[in-house]
């Protein structure tokens, strides 16, 4: 097997090492290629995932490439990972939307329209390139933020073997799993949504595969103070919580906190964004003057204990929080990848959550809606769990979100302005047409180096 991962030069990547080496003997992983369009960096972050390999034993060989078709070419499995403008767009984004009065994080609302501006028609002339040389019926697994947004807009160009991938679409069943000590291949949640707009109203141990039977967990868990404040389910406030009766996707805090969260992060120096392009220039300088891989191993795990625990710090009271434990941190992403890349090639029945065609699962929705939901995969493919009527509150909340991304993915596939604006304005973190107006033409402005002229 030939897997490729296009954005090999991210500094997530080599936390994708240890979880290909465990899987590695049984999926017949011979190569792994790591292609980026940024040379130097490609050779600081592949040196270390080499480090790795060689610590770890790895039966695969690491190559390190800037050109993407001789990745691709025979490629079984592709992980899209890249971020077009670097992590200094991403800050410019959240300025922008600052500046305005809106949250600007990367993934909605106006800062994830930005970061969807530079990653779809990038996303889709990889894709295009996997459907002409890759192998036949080789997979894409897109990491690439907003991941929801990029499937959507992908389906919608004609690509049919693209799955969206997030972690945070697990994020229930691997809390359940920690908490009750209870292995993971036996704990099953059923969770839907939207990427980063999702909501898990079960989580049984040891069901069936339906997802019936077994013992039903998390009503009380929701209720456990110890379980609410091992999670991230502590940066709700409590109301809310009794209010949904379901363990929520992190990022609905943007939506449900909506002013506490933006007077939070308006109140900062530094925005998040402006935070990773320097803990990013930090690290690669440090791994510039590292005298052995040993130390070079050193200087990245440190510099990413620091980033992650400062994530959604405003959340927690710009307390920091303890890094995941390694074991944690090496699967994440990439547990979430390589368990569909291990299932569709060993034809052994993997379960987790993914972003997919609907395709009549949960009620209400449009088949070719992309949404986030329980699904099992093996050798024929991926197969959705039905959900069904879902609460009338999320299900609004849910297709009007759904609503914007439509009018987003033809915008940014056509590159129409007056589409774009149409986007935001349907967005519940906007909703004003002249606010989306100013956004879309500053957005535009900034990035007319990446994204070309728009009319």
């Amino acid at each position: 097997m030939k897997l490729t991962v296009i954005g090999g030069a991210g500094v997530r990547t080599p936390r994708l090492i240890p979880s290909l080496v465990r899987r590695a003997k049984r999926i017949g992983l011979q190569e792994v290629w790591l292609m980026d369009n940024q040379a130097e960096k490609l050779e600081l972050i592949g040196s270390l995932c080499q480090t790795l390999a060689r610590q770890y034993d790895a039966p695969f060989k690491i190559i390190l490439t800037t050109d993407a078709r001789e990745a691709l070419r025979d490629a079984n499995h592709v992980i899209t990972t890249i971020r077009p403008g670097l992590e200094k767009g991403r800050a410019v984004d959240e300025r922008i939307a600052f500046q305005h009065g809106v949250l600007g994080q990367e993934t909605t609302g106006a800062g994830g329209f930005a970061m969807a501006m530079r990653s779809i028609p990038a996303i889709l002339d990889y894709a295009r390139l996997v459907e002409e040389v890759a192998a036949p019926g080789a997979w894409i697994y897109n990491f690439t933020n907003p991941a929801g947004l990029v499937a959507q807009a992908l389906h919608d160009a004609g690509i049919q073997r693209i799955v969206g991938i997030c972690d945070s679409a697990n994020g229930a069943q691997h809390a359940v799993s920690r908490f009750l000590s209870v292995p993971l291949e036996r704990v099953q949640h059923e969770v839907y949504g939207l990427n980063h707009l999702s909501w898990t109203r079960s989580v049984r141990v040891d069901p069936d595969p339906d997802g019936t039977g077994g013992e039903e967990v998390l009503p009380a868990l929701l209720h456990d103070e110890r379980f609410v404040h091992s999670t991230h389910m502590a940066i709700f406030d409590p109301d809310v919580r009794d209010w949904q009766q379901a363990f929520l996707n992190e990022y609905l805090h943007y939506f449900y906190q909506r002013d506490e969260v933006l007077a939070a992060l308006l109140a900062k120096n530094e925005t998040r964004g402006e935070q990773i392009v320097r803990l990013t220039a930090e690290l690669l300088e440090r791994l510039k003057t590292a005298n052995d891989p040993e130390t070079a191993l050193k200087i990245y795990h440190e510099v990413m204990n620091q980033r992650e625990s400062t994530y959604m710090a405003h959340a927690r009271a710009g307390t920091e929080r303890e890094a995941p434990p390694p074991d944690e941190l090496d699967e994440g992403y990439a547990g979430v990848a390589l368990g569909c890349v291990e299932a569709i090639a060993t034809d052994t029945p993997h379960f987790t959550g993914l972003n997919v065609p609907n395709n009549s699962v949960i009620d209400g929705m449009r088949d070719d809606d992309i949404v986030e939901v329980s699904c099992w995969i093996d050798a024929h493919g991926i197969r959705p769990l039905k959900i069904g009527a879902i609460r009338e509150d999320q299900y609004l909340l849910m297709r009007q979100i759904k609503a914007y991304e439509r009018l987003a993915a033809q915008a940014i596939l056509q590159r129409s302005r007056h589409l774009a604006v149409e986007a935001l304005t349907a967005h519940p973190l906007i909703g004003s047409y002249p606010l989306a107006r100013k956004l879309v033409d500053e957005f535009i402005a900034a990035h007319r180096e990446i994204i070309g002229d728009w009319r």
